[in-house]
């Protein structure tokens, strides 16, 4: 086997479109991540993106946004707020694993903080499993922690959820009630259609909770890397730091370009389906491994600039680069959630008072608002159990 890297943007753009190349990124993490949406390939991966993308529509992020998301915002920060202190990386999975329960289609009825924090710790060793081939620690023990928080999911949470989802199905084909009674997420398409798509119930149950674990997983990291690059470049740029406050399209470019620099993963992984030339000119097998390097891609000086190592919200980019680079992929796995996190680019034409920012630079405003800023006598530090450059403590301070 011979290990190919890619890294110069243009040749990691083209190669993550190639359809030559499928994903490999994830067959560590089977125990979680096997044929889900995100492995798939060909005439599979194409039926099931185009049923989930029933759910991932603009009309359904403006909704998320603008009515499902600041109730569950408001309810999160207050309960800091009372303190006075929080774990940002705390604070942001709490908020974003209840977002992501609502699209993914996993019902909490209590709705009390026993009912969050056992999903948030399910959640997170989900996380574990889907990242094992970066993580730290023996891979077998963490592979029999994801089987046993799959068992306590199925039973605590998925299974009511189903059952609720089929009922309302059945009552809606019997006429009795309407569509727009249905909830609108993804167990509740994949349930309505499973007859045009091969997805038995064990694999049910693993897509959504993989979709449990992607969303909170990558806006939870996002969102602490982009509150510190903007408090860090605020600290050395004080027009700046006024307007953040007052401009929220200035506050979302900020996030866009902290995006670029962290992406959720630094490298993505493709196998040829078949023996195939790649953008080097190099002849690849279906026996090769193609490794993408997402993080140098994002910092490619011929793309980004100079100094495209660093934090800089006034970079001027080439026409058709998007400021977050390749962050959310590109081609047939571009992430189905990318509008949802970052929001749409903004245009100099575009209506500040109806632009959509994604949840990433909403979370990062509220933080703002409430004079967020690091706890100096905890700095934050970074986490032990995976090669990823994520933060595992980030103690903040905040105003009530």
């Amino acid at each position: 086997m011979t290990t190919y890297s890619i890294s110069g943007y243009q040749a990691a753009s083209d190669t993550l479109s190639d359809k030559q190349l499928s994903q490999s990124m994830y067959d560590e993490g089977a125990v979680i991540m096997a044929d889900v949406l995100l492995v798939l390939h060909g005439a599979p991966h194409r039926a099931r993106r185009g049923l989930e993308l029933r759910v991932f529509r603009r009309d359904f992020f403006r909704y998320y946004e603008n009515e499902v998301f600041p109730a569950t915002l408001a309810q999160s920060m207050a309960t800091h707020a009372a303190r006075g202190h929080a774990d940002l990386i705390a604070l942001g999975y709490g908020i974003t694993m209840n977002l992501t329960a609502d699209f993914a289609g996993v019902d909490r009825p209590r709705g009390d903080a026993e009912e969050t924090h056992r999903l948030l710790r399910l959640t997170g060793t989900f996380g574990e499993g889907a990242t094992l081939v970066h993580s730290t620690r023996d891979k077998d023990v963490v592979r029999a922690e994801v089987r046993a928080a799959l068992v306590e999911f199925e039973t605590g949470f998925y299974h009511p959820s189903m059952l609720r989802r089929r009922e309302l199905l059945a009552r809606f084909v019997a006429g009795e009630i309407t569509e727009d009674a249905l909830p609108r997420d993804v167990l509740t398409v994949l349930l309505r259609n499973e007859d045009k798509v091969d997805i038995p119930p064990d694999l049910m149950m693993r897509e959504i909770a993989f979709y449990l674990q992607a969303g909170s997983h990558s806006t939870a990291n996002a969102t602490s890397h982009a509150f510190h690059d903007v408090v860090t470049w605020c600290a050395a740029h004080p027009d700046d730091a006024r307007r953040v406050r007052t401009d929220p399209l200035f506050l979302q470019r900020c996030v866009h370009e902290s995006l670029r620099l962290h992406p959720a993963s630094p490298v993505a992984e493709r196998r040829p389906v078949c023996p195939m030339a790649l953008t080097t000119g190099a002849q690849a097998t279906p026996n090769d491994r193609v490794v993408v390097e997402m993080a140098q891609a994002n910092r490619d000086t011929s793309v980004f600039g100079p100094d495209a190592d660093s934090f800089n919200p006034h970079r001027v980019l080439p026409e058709g680069i998007p400021p977050w680079g390749l962050t959310f992929g590109t081609g047939v796995h571009t992430c189905l959630g990318r509008d949802l996190d970052g929001g749409m680019q903004a245009r100099p034409d575009t209506d500040p008072a109806t632009h959509q920012y994604g949840i990433v630079p909403l979370l990062v405003r509220a933080l703002i608002d409430r004079n967020a800023r690091p706890e100096p006598a905890q700095p934050p530090t970074r986490s032990s159990h995976t090669e990823r450059p994520n933060w595992g403590s980030y103690p903040i301070l905040f105003d009530a």
